[in-house]
């Protein structure tokens, strides 16, 4: 594999930098990543010389900034392998991706009683969300448990199906335990009940290639940030047939075909879903940045990534007192989160800021799993593209100093 982890590297600024004087090991990818310089670049000459706002504009600047923008959607469409630009639907992030499905299909699809199927792994996202259904309509909630590694229990997922089930929301990768969820069994075991499936892909999309039609999953929800693009910017897929029968998420100017005071009839999609003006500097920066990994090869990624990963765990398994959460490295995805001896993941995480080590604390907005697990959080290291062995070596080598201070 020619990963030229050096040229890389350069792409992002940001890691040249110092933090307390250290140079800077970037470890918390998972929260979101860095940006190479090609994407703000993009974003910068967009908004010097291309800047207007998107369609209906019958002038130059307008014209040309609306190509942009649909192209983008082309852009992503060919990522995920969509089948159509009409299915997809550029939001804010997968946050709220997940919250115009909950919201949406609740209003159009669900009634009190009816039900919807998530799991033990959650994020928050994909459990507030539906809970706010619960509250506004009276579905309920079932929970797909996990075992001790931090898997999916599918047998007990096929028993919680009943004639009430309206839809399974699952995530495809833990972004606290680094699981790679079976998703097309997920997504195979829903549609034999005739349930549809939406996917939560914020921390898989970044880290291997996503086929949404091999998976066959009815909605698909991931963010810009995290697979080095804009912040602010994130993407909902939906097969046309369903994005046809739920309603909009916002009302305002775009979603509309015609507007009277008696009656309003909506756009053809994805326009539907695309209340207001866009963001459409981000939408070309989001572009760029899958460009960007699609150049780079998701394959190339993923080796990389994973044999971090397996370097980190030895490495991290040899410390003392180091407890790693979730299944072996050959079945996660690259993050790890761990506790070290009695020392509390936020001193862990505040000590190790000091040495220039940046990762993640706390509950990793995964409330119910940390219930699950017993325990209040965890410090977790994740890793992105330009990651290095010589820094998981400088993680584990500032562990096993902070550990000498306990």
């Amino acid at each position: 594999m020619n990963y030229q982890i050096d040229k890389i590297r350069e792409d992002f600024p940001i890691l040249g930098r110092t933090v307390y004087g250290k140079p800077l090991v970037y470890l918390d990818n998972g929260a979101t990543t860095q940006k190479p310089r090609c994407v703000v670049d993009a974003m910068t000459e967009e908004y010097y010389n291309v800047n207007a706002n998107v369609h209906r504009g019958v002038h130059f600047l307008s014209q040309r900034a609306t190509d942009l923008h649909e192209q983008s959607r082309e852009t992503v469409r060919k990522f995920i392998n969509a089948h159509s630009t009409n299915e997809i639907v550029f939001t804010r992030g997968t946050t709220e991706s997940i919250n115009l499905v909950a919201t949406c299909f609740g209003d159009g699809c669900m009634d009190e009683g009816d039900e919807v199927i998530v799991s033990e792994m959650e994020h928050h996202s994909n459990i507030v969300s539906w809970q706010l259904v619960a509250q506004r309509k009276g579905i309920k909630l079932r929970v797909i448990p996990i075992n001790d590694e931090g898997k999916l229990c599918l047998e007990e997922y096929e028993k919680l199906f009943n004639e009430h089930t309206k839809i399974v929301s699952v995530t495809q990768v833990s972004n606290v335990l680094g699981t790679v969820n079976p998703v097309k069994e997920v997504v195979r075991i829903a549609h034999k009940h005739n349930v549809p499936v939406l996917v939560d892909g914020a921390q898989s999309t970044p880290h291997f290639a996503v086929d949404v039609q091999d998976i066959d999953c009815d909605f698909f929800a991931f963010s810009g940030h995290k697979i080095y693009g804009p912040t602010g910017i994130g993407v909902l897929y939906g097969k046309e047939k369903w994005l046809d029968r739920i309603p909009p998420y916002m009302g305002g100017g775009e979603m509309i075909k015609n507007v009277s005071f008696e009656k309003t009839t909506f756009n053809e999609l994805p326009f539907k879903f695309e209340a207001g003006t866009p963001d459409y500097i981000a939408t070309t920066g989001l572009a760029k940045a899958l460009d960007y990994v699609s150049k780079l090869g998701m394959d190339n990624i993923l080796a990389h990534e994973q044999e971090l990963t397996r370097y980190a765990i030895e490495q991290m398994n040899q410390i003392e007192g180091m407890k790693i959460f979730g299944p072996s490295a050959s079945e996660r995805d690259a993050v790890i989160s761990f506790q070290v001896g009695d020392i509390h993941h936020l001193d862990l995480g505040t000590l190790l800021d000091r040495l220039g080590i940046a990762i993640r604390t706390g509950h990793h907005c995964a409330e119910p799993l940390m219930h699950r697990l017993g325990i209040q959080g965890t410090a977790r290291a994740s890793f992105g593209l330009y990651n290095t062995k010589e820094e998981i070596d400088i993680l584990v080598t500032g562990i096993e100093r902070i550990k000498k201070m306990f």
